[in-house]
């Protein structure tokens, strides 16, 4: 187990290249599989969410070619078994995802339920319906999801509430059903028209992907193809906190700007200066923010996963501010570890979250409650004179790669180390 030590309160300045977005690869390498042809995957992040979702796609049979740290080649046509139970899958919330590949594919899947961060409830209902609704039998037992269908029959279906996982598994699951699938109510983030583009690549026929209604003509087959992953745009908006909180210069590489503008316009609210070009964003401050209110939508409001780092910077503001959590009940974890820094928050009910800026934090050892969090915490380190530590960094892992090796490049100090014996939990979500 490792941890960061961070020496902080300096201003950061420099260039971050954005990686590739995590939450589209896992969507992309999933619908990989359907194809008995190699699909070659470019500007994958290195993250530990995507090597675990490979490592379980080559248990079940897949080839899985690593051409180098930012490419996979994947074939599904040596897939051996419809069960997925490789001993990690559980760790990670995208393993439902090959439940609509494989459904799709072989019209038997069986993968162990989904695990991930612990950040409130986060039901797979949605896409169990859209399973059925296609004509499939599912079935939970002993912590498994099981998926049958002898043929896959397109359907109209109305999600009872967005969902992004859903969203996603359903279309997987329909590019191969007979007939015509209208999915309404759908998730309309930006790694949801990734997915959809990268399964058109394949020879897909999905249209309406970024809109309220998906609409999917099955196809008798995918083929193989090349494609490349958009860049992450949680990545790019913590690292544009990480500029704002430290008072820095950051100028951000490989992004798209406009899936940006939610967090683009909050930070200009709260004084930041942000310049946006043709694929990077530069964000400069030089003083304390103002106060805000944020409230968390679905795209393309303000995004929860960059609902923590705006705490962590708003701790700094002058005022006080409030953040509206919509999404998940159980998102305010980090705020009990940010009050060791000394910041004045007040948690109200599950929404609510009330912050008394603070001129100054005082450093602190932190433990990391879950992936964003743990970011929020390294912004908040960051920000702070005085040497902090960050531990359970295995959570931050999981979605941003690299992440010590960027801020040191802008000039923070910041490092990994072992966590002494003495003080090691056996703890992995």
């Amino acid at each position: 187990m490792e941890q960061y030590v961070i020496s902080g309160g300096k201003s950061l300045a420099g260039e971050v290249t954005i990686s590739g977005a995590k939450n589209a690869a896992l969507g992309i390498l999933a619908g990989a599989i359907i194809c008995d042809d190699f699909v070659t995957i470019e500007n994958l992040p290195d993250v530990n969410d995507t090597n675990i979702l490979l490592e379980a796609i080559a248990a079940i049979g897949a080839v899985v070619d690593r051409v180098d740290r930012h490419t996979v080649r994947i074939n599904g046509a040596t897939i051996h078994t419809e069960m997925v139970d490789y001993d990690y899958i559980q760790k990670i919330r995208a393993s439902y995802y090959l439940l609509g590949a494989l459904l799709a594919k072989r019209g038997n899947a069986t993968v162990a339920m989904p695990g991930g961060c612990d950040i409130g409830s986060r039901p797979i209902d949605q896409h169990l319906k859209g399973f059925r609704a296609l004509g499939a039998k599912v079935t939970t037992e002993n912590g498994f999801v099981h998926a049958q269908a002898d043929h896959l029959r397109a359907s109209h279906i109305f999600l009872d509430v967005v969902s992004v996982g859903a969203t996603i598994n359903i279309m997987l699951a329909a590019v191969m059903a007979e007939g015509q699938t209208i999915i309404e109510n759908v998730a309309k983030e930006p790694h949801i028209v990734d997915v959809a583009n990268f399964l058109n690549s394949l020879g897909a026929n999905i249209k309406g992907a970024g809109t309220d209604v998906i609409r999917i003509r099955g196809v008798q087959k995918l083929h193989g193809n090349s494609y490349s992953i958009i860049p992450d745009q949680i990545e790019a908006g913590t690292f544009m906190c990480v500029a704002a909180a430290t008072k820095g210069d950051v100028l951000l590489k490989n992004v798209i700007p406009k899936h940006l503008e939610a967090i683009t316009a909050k930070l200009v609210e709260i004084g930041a200066e942000v310049n946006e070009y043709d694929d990077s964003v530069r964000v400069c401050c030089s003083r304390r923010p103002h106060a805000s209110t944020v409230k968390t939508r679905v795209y393309p409001g303000f995004p929860t996963d960059m609902q923590p780092q705006m705490a962590a910077l708003l701790m700094f503001g002058e005022g006080t501010s409030y953040i509206n959590e919509t999404i998940f009940e159980n998102r305010f974890k980090y705020v009990a570890e940010l009050r060791k820094m000394g910041a004045n928050i007040k948690v109200e009910g599950s929404q609510m979250a009330v912050i008394e800026g603070i001129e100054k934090a005082t450093a602190a050892t932190l433990d990391t409650p879950d992936l964003r969090a743990g970011a929020a915490l390294t912004i908040a380190a960051l920000a702070t004179e005085g040497r902090s530590v960050i531990r359970d960094i295995e959570y931050i892992e999981r979605g941003y790669e690299n992440f010590d090796e960027k801020l040191r490049a802008l000039g923070a100090s910041i490092e990994k180390t072992p966590v002494p014996a003495g003080r090691r939990k056996n703890k992995f979500a």
